[in-house]
């Protein structure tokens, strides 16, 4: 049942509909239900929105590498930049708890990746760049 793909994106907003596309058919082949296949999806447009706006940035561009891959257990989608480097453990929980009016805007990205997923984990190396790689059960729950 393991099979993959791999596409290469321009790190740009407009990129991220081709990127959704490849997520909800490499869903779809991996057996994921409806749910879990909006959740990976939505996951992966977060993290690639952030890709571009904060690996690349606007003085930089670039590509996002795109592998979907699916697994005995249900789908992993790898995303690969090579924009500047990303520790998720340096970013602190949202503030859930105020008022929106109150609230900083943005920062709610990681969030919504640790909640749409069942597992990620984030590796950067000088050469191989920002590896993000986000799984979703195929039986689970959103």
């Amino acid at each position: 049942m393991d099979s993959s793909t791999t596409c290469s994106f321009p790190a740009v907003c407009a990129s991220l509909e081709a990127i959704s596309s490849q997520v909800k058919e490499a869903a779809q082949a991996a057996g994921l239900n409806d749910d879990a296949a909006y959740a990976i999806q939505l996951a992966v447009e977060e993290a690639c929105d952030n890709i571009i706006e904060h690996a690349y940035g606007k003085s930089m561009s670039g590509d996002i590498e795109c592998t979907c891959k699916a697994t005995p257990e249900g789908l992993v989608v790898t995303l690969r930049d090579h924009g500047c480097s990303f520790d998720p453990d340096s970013v602190p929980p949202p503030d859930l708890d105020s008022p929106l009016e109150e609230r900083d805007a943005g920062g709610l990205g990681l969030h919504f990746i640790r909640k749409l997923t069942d597992d990620f984990c984030f590796q950067f190396d000088a050469e191989q760049g920002n590896v993000l790689m986000l799984f979703k059960r195929r039986s689970s729950d959103v």
